[in-house]
């Protein structure tokens, strides 16, 4: 009786193990699907504003469960910054498989790999600052990330847009080869887009406050007087006078052997490696025959000159003369919030030399004033990031004010140039290639006229308008401003056929003068009415104006505000 009692009890022992096992199986299988089922309903939501959605869920996949969107949004840029390393190391073994090949395939392939470093380290800046953040105060990183992952998508297309030949098979293996980090960039940037949508439905939402970004890594924040903390004294009482005399720069240049160096890359080479402020150049008068680039090193440089028409930076490199287009530049300037004050730069290549920048922008937060910018095709390129012009003049003949950066050109004159016979002028070619992209060009406030040298049948004879959409997504704004007789009653250029016509946004807003003419403008540019419509695109909103320019400075426009 006793054994048979023993092995009966563990019998129901063993029977209740069994059960409470299949059980706690049973319910681990159940939460294991609830996992799954949140999990995937948490990246459907994070990848839902993309384009690429198979590539969005793929590089969410290192992601555990989570319920923070900001660890999705992590992997995401994280995923396209390993894609745009090995796009970069793609371009570096194309150059040595290149070897001796021809010059111009060699210059895009170097291009390429130096557009694709920029790319990497601006996509480890937004890394960086999504870890830096607080989901809840994301609001504050945003136009910052969509700032940098707008320009990694230009860098990529400035890499494609190097080649002359357009059936170089380097160019296909770029082009192969960048698909991954193209598609994750653009997802990215579509996500960001889409931050507060996102959070949403995770039951989140940003804080209301949305003043300015957190731009203590390189660019710091506001100080108490309306002015960026980097910006010195000196920098501070420049921007709040007309008068320049009682600024003490850090060095000057002069060709006349007055001042403390006689170039302008010589004055640039003294400036410290950890400097610790605004770094302030004077070029006294002088023509300087150099081609200057301020580094992406050198962040915080303000230079000025004598007067637009005294101190001029002049070269004459161009297309024609075998150099590509980004390297035609007289002067770029790619560090941080770069400033240039009552300075003239020019390309004297001419009209037959073709492609020839005279300034190259691509730093972020740059600002120029009082300054000159003389060319013929393409004068101004505007590569990336945000960037604000003001009482300045601007000459040219095709597509002279060019690129993809967001930026606002404001109080200044627009000269067509007298081109080649048969050549017509076009002011703006913009190339944004993404719809996410928050980039475009803006000019407000400008005066559109023709060289004297422009002779009067010049309507019939020689062609100008408003610009003509270099890539799909070409977005320009033209808003009160006074417009001559110098641009064509269409208005605006097809770039080939019908090419780009549906997907472009071209907005014209309160203009006048005889060569506004709105009842004749072409079909497929907006006549806005409605000034709700525009104001994204002033100061403020457009490229967070009001954290880097102070509204007093030189007349600006009151960030947010349309012209009284």
């Amino acid at each position: 009786m006793m054994s048979k009692v023993v092995v009966s009890a563990f019998s129901l022992i063993l029977v209740v193990g069994v059960v409470i096992g299949v059980v706690a199986v049973v319910q681990k299988s159940g939460n294991s699907e609830e996992t799954l089922s949140t999990s995937s309903k948490n990246v459907a939501s994070i990848c839902q504003p993309t384009d690429y959605k198979e590539a969005c869920e793929k590089s969410l996949g290192s992601v555990e469960d989570s319920s923070d969107p900001k660890e999705y949004l992590a992997a995401a840029i994280l995923s396209t910054m390993e894609a745009a390393k090995k796009a970069f190391n793609l371009s570096d073994s194309l150059i040595v498989k290149a070897g001796s090949s021809d010059n111009d395939t060699k210059m895009a392939l170097e291009d390429c790999k130096s557009m694709l470093d920029d790319a990497v380290e601006e996509l480890q800046d937004s890394f960086s600052s999504v870890g830096e953040s607080d989901v809840h105060t994301m609001n504050k990183r945003v136009a910052d990330l969509q700032n940098w992952l707008s320009a990694v998508i230009t860098y990529q297309s400035t890499c494609l847009d190097d080649f002359g030949d357009p059936n170089s098979e380097y160019k296909t293996e770029m082009k192969d080869g960048m698909l991954d980090a193209n598609q994750l960039t653009s997802n990215a940037l579509a996500i960001v887009n889409g931050l507060s949508k996102i959070l949403s439905s995770f039951g989140l939402k940003l804080d209301a406050d949305n003043d300015s970004n957190n731009h203590s890594r390189r660019l710091l924040s506001m100080g108490d007087d309306g002015y960026p903390d980097w910006y010195s004294g000196s920098g501070r009482r420049l921007f709040a006078t007309q008068d320049i005399s009682t600024i003490k720069p850090n060095i000057t240049v002069a060709q006349d052997g007055s001042g403390d160096v006689k170039t302008i890359m010589e004055a640039l080479g003294k400036l410290p490696p950890k400097y610790d402020g605004q770094y302030i150049v004077h070029v006294k008068a002088g023509v300087y025959k150099e081609y200057v680039s301020v580094g992406k090193k050198m962040h915080n440089v303000f230079m000025y000159g004598d007067g637009p028409l005294k101190t001029v930076v002049s070269g004459d490199r161009s297309n024609k003369t075998g150099f590509k287009t980004m390297r035609t530049c007289t002067f770029e300037a790619l560090g941080e919030g770069f400033t240039a004050r009552s300075m003239g730069f020019e390309n004297t290549a001419g009209a037959e030399g073709h492609q020839a920048v005279a300034l190259r922008v691509q730093s972020d937060r740059a600002a120029f004033f009082d300054c000159k910018i003389d060319g013929y095709q393409d004068t101004l390129y505007v590569h990336a990031h945000r960037q604000f012009y003001n009482n300045c003049t601007v000459s040219g003949t095709i597509d002279f004010i060019f690129g993809n950066a967001a930026c606002v050109i404001q109080n200044s004159l627009i000269v067509a140039n007298r081109g080649m016979p048969g050549q017509f002028n076009t002011v703006t070619a913009q190339g944004r290639t993404e719809k996410h992209q928050t980039t475009g060009l803006v000019l407000q406030n400008c005066k559109f006229i023709a060289e004297d040298k422009l002779f009067p049948d010049r309507l019939t004879t020689m062609l100008s308008y408003l610009g003509r959409p270099w890539k799909e997504f070409s977005r320009a704004v033209i808003m009160e401003s006074d417009i001559t007789d110098v641009i064509h009653p269409d208005g605006w250029l097809p770039w080939n056929g019908d090419l780009y016509l549906s997907t472009l946004d071209y907005m014209e807003y309160a203009n006048t003068g005889a060569g506004a003419a709105p009842g004749k403008r072409v079909k497929w540019v907006k006549i806005v009415t409605d000034k709700a419509k525009v104001i994204p695109f002033t100061v403020d909103p457009f490229i967070q104006g009001a954290e880097w320019l102070n509204e007093t400075n030189h007349a600006v426009f009151v960030p947010g505000l349309i012209k009284p």
